[in-house]
């Protein structure tokens, strides 16, 4: 064998080892096959998870033929074991109705109503392909934001959370202050740069571990906020324009003018979807527009 054979042999296996010391950091996890969800991974974290159509559950799959609580995942010696929790279309593991507790093994599947979840153990090196599946189909390639649909899924499960739970929420929406003007003023490129640039300062000064930080498109992008409330968010939310404000972005010398109109809203009477949420946030992006940009508005009835 020679050298180059020898080389390309030690960086294969040092792939390899690297993927290996990389799953095993990994927690066991469910994986959607097929249907709308499919490729989505639920992570397995907790000695308990519930699974149901209700938001209370720690995995809600809201579709029909699903139960509001319809199995329970439990740690076991060995790894998880699942159970039917009263369901009345019950609970299916590798196509066999279950009745009491099944200890799962990797590959086995749990079927419910039309959805398939098929079960990776603590460690397994097969999640890492989906990982990565799962950040390219959900992620917005320039920024390494989040994308307007998953924001959307997320939007819409959090305000239900809310629902059943009344916890608080928030949304905060900014759009950055005259970015036409900046794309013809110094070109696209710098324009680029400045919603690329902008998105890190925020990923790495403002958005904590519960948050979605997304590109919902154009200059315009999005934070939701689960457990935080108006006065909370509003706060977060002007520390983020002072940020914004404040940061040099400089660009082929040039410093540009970058600043944003942020709209701030939360969860209350009156809102019963995301998309009633999103309104309300995105109508005090408008006021504080109006007001002379470069300011944090709240949303009032």
């Amino acid at each position: 064998m020679g050298d180059d054979s020898t080389i390309v042999l030690t960086d294969i296996k040092a792939a390899l080892s690297a993927a290996e010391n990389e799953a095993s950091q990994k927690p066991a996890a469910l994986l959607v096959v097929g249907g709308e969800l499919n490729g989505t991974l639920f992570d397995l974290t907790t000695p308990a998870i519930s699974c149901g159509r209700s938001a209370k559950n720690d995995i809600t799959l809201d579709f029909n033929g699903i139960s509001r609580e319809h199995f329970v995942l439990k740690v076991e010696e060995d790894g998880y074991t699942v159970e039917d929790a009263g369901s009345r279309n019950g609970t299916f593991l590798n196509n066999q109705k279950i009745e009491g507790k099944k200890s799962l093994n990797k590959g086995d599947t749990i079927k419910v109503g039309s959805i398939a979840l098929k079960y990776l153990p603590k460690g397994d090196p097969e999640r890492l392909t989906y990982d990565k599946l799962n950040l390219e189909a959900n992620t917005d390639r320039h920024t390494g934001c989040f994308n307007k649909t998953y924001f959307n899924n997320k939007l819409d499960l959090e305000v239900k959370k809310s629902k059943v739970t009344g916890t608080p929420l928030s949304l905060i929406i900014f759009d950055l202050d005259h970015f036409k003007k900046l794309n013809d003023n110094y070109g696209h490129d710098a324009g680029d740069f400045v919603l690329k640039s902008m998105a890190e300062l925020i990923r790495k000064n403002g958005v904590r571990e519960d948050d979605t930080f997304a590109r919902y498109g154009g200059e315009e992008f999005v934070i939701l906020l689960p457990k935080t409330n108006l006065k909370q968010s509003y706060e977060i939310a002007e520390r983020l324009r002072k940020l914004v404000e404040s940061h040099d972005f400089i660009y082929d010398t040039n410093k540009l003018p970058v600043t944003a109109s942020i709209g701030v809203a939360d969860y209350r009477q009156g809102v019963v979807t995301g998309t009633d949420l999103f309104k309300r946030a995105d109508e005090a992006v408008y006021k504080s527009k109006e007001g002379g940009r470069n300011q944090v508005s709240f949303y009032k009835e």
